[in-house]
């Protein structure tokens, strides 16, 4: 999924390690630069799931969708849509006229991360009522349920590998860091906690709605539901307070999550969020989330195998095979091997483990080290 995937400058030389024939990278997020893996991939590194995400689908072939670009003679590859893309004089490329990419770099960024802040006048703070009316523009329409059915219909008929759905409009704008950013949010639901409330309130009685439409559609085709996306965490510590997650996040998830369950019985609710979390696994599991990624116990004090234990047998563990910011990039294929071993041989007591990298492979990162991780956790 989108963040246990791979660069699409990396993509073409681990299909050419693997000896595998070779062909263009599909590009699937664009801001990340992240290339769709096609199955004979999965097939050679033992991977178990397949993603169903805004209409795209590694599980069967969607040849009307890809069209080529190359990146200013970067990177062959193929993308939904190439008239998004613009080449500056300097050699960058501006992706819908405000995303860029260096001509050195292998992802796009934005000014601020798209969130300049600034601090002379009052934090901003939407008008609630026109933000609710700004969400019916947000309400899935028939045909995009039916649409959205019938190929995770097609899916799930062509293969037995699990069904990840991502899928943005049934995952609600709840985070420590929109609604203004990093730097403005967190300070909000301090000073603001009943707008943070009525903020919440809004997008929950939206997010309850789309689900109401769509999950009875396509739950018997999915296997697990991206619910959230939320990082609480830096490389030290979480973003906000235990207590603001259980007081201004928490109700507001479980009602989420309860629908999910009882809509998707046999599906698992996923969560994604990155940094030194571990302080809040406890109140993730209570908000009534199965599954935790990209499980980074580099970040913070405390070890995977704390991560692990916190976790054993109350929710799943997706990500953390690895230490991806020092082992990964900096060590060598029997440094990389050794790691993966001992990660995986403790994350998978009890069961409730999904092994892959913390977070994407990354364009720098040599494939050799890709299939000695893949490999050394198949054999852990």
């Amino acid at each position: 999924m989108l963040s246990t995937g791979i660069s699409a400058f990396a993509y073409p030389k681990l299909v050419q390690a693997l000896g595998l024939p070779p062909r263009l990278p599909r590009i699937y997020d664009s801001g990340q630069m992240l290339a769709m893996p096609d199955l004979d991939v999965l097939d050679a590194l033992g991977c178990d799931c397949v993603v169903v995400t805004y209409g795209a689908t590694n599980a069967i072939e969607q040849p009307e969708l890809w069209h080529p670009y190359d990146f200013n003679g970067r990177l062959p590859a193929l993308v939904r849509n190439p008239h998004a893309y613009e080449v500056q004089p300097d050699g960058s490329i501006l992706q819908h006229r405000r995303l860029r990419m260096a001509p050195a770099s292998y992802v796009f960024d934005e000014e601020h991360g798209g969130q300049p802040v600034d601090w002379s006048g009052e934090l901003p703070m939407y008008d609630l009522k026109q933000y609710k009316r700004s969400l019916e523009q947000r309400v899935l329409r028939d045909e995009q349920i039916v649409a959205l059915r019938e190929l995770c219909r097609r899916v799930r008929e062509s293969t037995d590998r699990a069904v990840f759905l991502s899928e943005g409009s049934i995952t609600p704008d709840i985070s420590i860091h929109s609604h203004g950013g990093m730097a403005v949010f967190p300070i909000l639901c301090l000073t603001e906690p009943d707008y943070v409330r009525a903020l919440h309130e809004i997008e929950v009685e939206h997010t309850l709605g789309n689900i109401r439409r769509l999950l009875p559609e396509i739950a018997p085709y999915v296997d697990i539901i991206m619910a959230a996306a939320d990082d609480w965490g830096t490389q030290t510590s979480t973003i906000a307070s235990p207590k603001v997650f259980r007081e201004l996040f928490l109700p507001y998830r479980k009602r989420i999550n309860d629908e999910f369950h009882r809509l998707a019985p046999q599906a698992a609710v996923f969560l994604h969020s990155c940094g030194a979390i571990y302080d809040l696994i406890d109140l993730m599991i209570e908000a009534g989330f199965d599954v935790l990624n990209p499980v980074q116990w580099c970040a913070g004090t405390h070890s995977y195998k704390e991560w692990k234990d916190k976790a054993r047998r109350r929710i799943a563990l997706w990500g953390g095979g690895v230490n991806s910011q020092a082992t990964l990039p900096l060590g060598n294929v029997q440094d990389v091997e050794r790691e993966t071993r001992q990660v995986v041989a403790y994350m998978k007591q009890d069961n409730g483990y999904v092994f892959c990298n913390i977070h994407n492979i990354l364009a720098e990162i040599p494939p050799e080290k890709v299939i000695a991780m893949y490999r050394a956790a198949a054999e852990a």
